[in-house]
């Protein structure tokens, strides 16, 4: 499988609801369609969250892994 490569980073470590997709749409906003975000969460409701604005919105959740209570995802601009 080959690695996706991110063109931006985002932490929002310690942010609450909804304060990781406020931030996460304006990183996306920002960037060329078919570029790649990592945005990085300790909130656990950002899992629901970020499937929701991605079928909202139409940009693609690559992948999400959870670890140590860090949810890194990989999201794709529409």
């Amino acid at each position: 499988m080959e690695e996706i490569k991110s063109n931006a980073e985002l932490n929002c470590e310690g942010m609450n609801c909804p304060l990781p997709i406020l931030k996460t749409k304006k990183a996306i906003d920002g960037m060329e369609s078919g570029q790649v975000l990592t945005m990085t969460a300790t909130d656990p409701g950002s899992v629901n969250d970020m499937d929701s604005w991605s079928k909202r919105t139409g940009n693609e959740v690559l992948s999400h892994t959870e670890s140590g209570g860090v949810h890194t995802y990989l999201i794709r601009k529409k």
